[in-house]
């Protein structure tokens, strides 16, 4: 019995999340005695692919047809099942962001097996499989048993971090049939955003709210995130506004992320822009404010105007740097 990861990569490279992914299943696998076998699909150089043996996969399965260049959940969940039954897997581990949100439910369904999203820490216990998540927008915790014989799990995204584990990868070309039947999903153009941190990668997040008073008051956020090598992220009513742009809106109705560091400029911290960023590691609020309810899940708080604090901090960071 292997333990399964799927290892998604963007044009031929893996990023973080994926090596997190990997050592997240290493340790997993340790657990319950067995070994971590991994799954690409797409074109990646073999040499892309050996680097997940430094953190435990001891065997890398590889799939590349043209046929699932771009993601299409129905075609990916078939092959997963596929994979999984071949290689008598016993635990599936994908992540917790839009790709594992899409094809994890699928797979579930056909291969009878339970399944936990959002998962943030290793299994509390493996008899019985229990693991541990955050629940009621991140307000809770909640411990989830899965009593079936294959267990689908999503990590969240920077919940666990990178642990090295090297081992001898070998990669192999996975013997699977691709039923192009399948496929239904046609792209027909991309736009791609560049000069930019992406906020669903950014390590850390520079978030600004209504307490920011204008969409002329920016520039010393701005200059922060630049100062930090952060993504600029905003709470709904500023892009409802339309003083930030709509991709940067974060919360339960935006993205959801999970920096290690975020940053709440002038935010009060209203339950549904809570939920997409409670799962961040560490969080810092600035508000003038002291009662608002960001500083109850803040680790660290300021109570002061932004407009006098983020001057201050742009030229901390510089100072420091």
């Amino acid at each position: 019995m292997s333990v399964l990861v799927f290892t998604e990569n963007w044009d031929g490279k893996f990023k973080k999340l994926t090596y997190e992914l990997v050592s997240w299943a290493s340790e997993v696998a340790k657990m319950i005695n067995s070994t971590v076998t991994a799954l690409s699909i797409g074109s990646v150089a073999e040499e892309e692919l050996e680097t997940l043996g430094k953190y435990g996969a001891g065997k890398v399965l590889t799939v590349e047809t043209p046929a699932l260049k771009t993601l299409d959940s129905q075609a990916y969940a078939a092959l997963l099942a596929e994979v999984v039954l071949k290689e008598k897997a016993s635990v599936v581990i994908l992540s917790n962001n839009n790709t594992g949100k899409a094809v994890a439910p699928r797979l579930s369904v056909r291969l009878k097996a339970g399944i936990c999203s959002g998962v943030s820490k290793l299994p509390l216990s493996t008899d019985p499989f229990t693991v541990y998540k955050r629940a009621y927008s991140g307000n809770a915790f909640s411990r989830v048993v899965i009593k079936s014989d294959i267990k689908i799990i999503t990590l969240a995204q920077n919940s666990f971090g990178i642990i090295e584990n090297p081992v001898n990868a070998t990669v192999e070309k996975a013997d699977v049939t691709v039923d192009n039947s399948l496929v239904h999903t046609e792209v027909k153009d991309v736009e791609k955003q560049s000069g930019k941190i992406l906020l669903t990668d950014a390590d850390i997040v520079v978030s600004g709210g209504r307490g920011m008073k204008s969409p002329d008051n920016w520039t010393p956020l701005l200059e922060l995130a630049e100062a930090l090598g952060a993504a600029t992220a905003c709470s709904r009513p500023v892009s409802d506004e339309g003083w930030r742009p709509h991709e940067e809106h974060t919360g339960q109705t935006g993205k959801i992320i999970s920096p290690n560091l975020y940053l709440a400029i002038g935010i009060s911290g209203a339950t549904q822009h809570l939920a997409g960023v409670s799962a961040s590691k560490y969080i810092v609020a600035v508000n003038t404010d002291k009662d608002a309810p960001i500083f109850e899940t803040a680790q660290y708080g300021i109570v002061g105007d932004a407009m006098k604090i983020l001057p201050q901090l742009v030229e901390a960071v510089k100072h420091i740097k």
